[in-house]
């Protein structure tokens, strides 16, 4: 222990220190140098690719733009999935059929117009056609079945729109 104490008191180890010291301070100012150099090759690097513009500010931009448009992309995404959801509840399927309610008439003028949506409710509609008068009947399809009796025509009507 005393052998250590008395180097470290001698000039010579002093001596050597500051030499190492003014080593480190030599190195610690060429890296320096060599880093404002590679530095300002950089610069100049940055701005012969951006054509004489800063290429940090133009990828910073270019960055905001992408993330604007992320951000639009899951806009227009909800929006789609909002009018899938409301496309489902309208009127899909249609199924018409035209026949003789009544003998004496001369053709099939009148008709039933099932109008169904994804899920197979909706309407059935039952325009009936005579000589006298013309009325028109509607009963609430569910699931492709009404609570109402049907005629075989307004099934016939029902069963083509969920075909189609």
């Amino acid at each position: 222990m005393d052998f250590i104490y008395n180097l470290l008191r001698t000039d010579a180890f002093l001596l050597v220190i500051l030499v190492v010291l003014v080593i480190l301070i030599i190195l610690y100012i060429t890296n320096l140098i060599k880093l404002r150099k590679i530095n300002e090759n950089y610069i100049k690097f940055v701005k012969k690719i951006g054509n004489g513009n800063n290429i940090d500010e133009m990828l910073r931009e270019y960055i905001n733009s992408v993330e604007n448009v992320k951000n639009t992309n899951k806009e227009i995404i909800n929006y789609c999935e909002n009018i899938d959801k409301k496309v489902s509840t309208c009127i899909q399927k249609v199924g018409i059929v035209r026949y003789n309610a009544f003998k004496d008439t001369g053709s099939d003028l009148s008709f039933t117009l099932a109008l169904l949506n994804e899920y197979n409710d909706g309407v059935v509609l039952n325009g009936i056609y005579s000589r006298e008068m013309s009325n028109i009947y509607a009963k609430p399809v569910k699931d492709g079945k009404s609570t109402y009796v049907l005629s075989e025509e307004e099934k016939e009507a029902i069963n083509k729109a969920i075909q189609s």
